[in-house]
């Protein structure tokens, strides 16, 4: 092989090595495969090829699946039918599935969405709200962020507009009657998570799990899916209650909400409160922003749960 040909192969060796992975790219949540393990697994298909001359063994490699099965490693192509804006900075967004398929997810596991801006790959985690037995269509409930760069990229969606989701992942897999009580504590959108767990309780006559679910919001008006919460609430096992830290009056809300919300903050006495007040001994899952989970935990811990008797999304 001559000086030159042999510098065009490497330059072509060069170009079929993977590229690492922004921080950007990782959605942070632990997810397994992670945009990082994938691209080690790569990398090592790529040395091997490059080190036995045989770029076949590259075939393997794919950043998106043609197969309509959702697979952790590639990305799957699914069509937006419905944006619906249900706050200032809340979406809910409908993605069709194939020939009235199902998605496959498990209560409470997410997905990843993949996004591009400004020539930025970016990568982050959304739990489908959904019932597990929806089929043909999947929803997202989505929070957008003024800087958020993803927040950019899911508002200039359209019907008709496509988007690339890998997974599932997550490591709650909801079994009935598993516990005698959820204890739910979400903040915003955290109650995603929580929606097709307690669906798949109330729609399963068999599932005896008590359910106290309790959402935390800024105002009344910021609460999501007040209609699905007021009818799971009429379920013999189920109880909601409500946390608006900007509200202080409760003869501003409607009758069927004021012996049910607290003001102010959800904190450590009132986590006591809802802890005693269980009917079972609680099993918590928490799903908030990183600090709300952190304080969670910690109020789970002082009010007398063990560290296994609880779950942060």
């Amino acid at each position: 092989m001559g000086e030159g040909e042999e510098k065009n192969t490497e330059e072509i060796w060069l170009q079929l090595r993977p590229v690492e992975p922004l921080p950007s790219q990782c959605c942070g949540s632990g997810c397994s495969p992670c945009v990082f393990d994938l691209y080690h697994r790569d990398l090592e298909r790529w040395k091997a090829a490059q080190t036995s001359n045989d770029r076949s063994l590259l075939s393997g490699k794919q950043s998106q699946s043609c197969s309509t099965k959702l697979r952790p490693e590639t990305f799957l192509a699914f069509h937006i039918c419905g944006v619906e804006k249900l706050t200032k900075d809340t979406y809910l967004v409908r993605f069709i599935l194939p020939a009235n398929s199902q998605l496959g997810l498990h209560p409470g596991q997410h997905l990843v969405l993949r996004g591009v801006v400004d020539g930025l790959e970016i990568q982050r985690a959304y739990t489908p709200i959904s019932p597990a037995t929806a089929e043909g269509y999947f929803d997202v409930l989505i929070k957008c962020y003024q800087t958020g760069l993803m927040s950019r990229y899911v508002e200039s969606w359209r019907t008709g507009d496509m988007a690339f989701w890998r997974g599932p992942f997550g490591g709650f897999l909801y079994e009935p009657n598993k516990y005698g009580e959820l204890l739910m504590l979400a903040a915003g959108t955290g109650l995603a998570p929580m929606v097709p767990i307690l669906q798949s309780i109330t729609d399963n006559a068999d599932d005896e799990t008590f359910v106290t679910l309790v959402s935390c919001f800024k105002t009344f008006e910021g609460i999501y899916l007040k209609t699905f919460l007021q009818e799971q609430a009429g379920f013999w096992n189920v109880r909601t209650f409500f946390v608006l830290s900007q509200e202080t009056s409760p003869e501003l809300l409607p009758w069927s909400y004021r012996e049910k919300t607290y003001f102010g903050r959800l904190g450590q006495e009132l986590v006591d409160e809802l802890v005693s007040r269980c009917r079972r001994k609680p099993f918590a899952l928490v799903c908030g922003s990183p600090e709300f989970t952190k304080d969670m935990a910690r109020c789970l811990l002082s009010a007398g749960l063990m560290e296994d008797s609880f779950f942060l999304f």
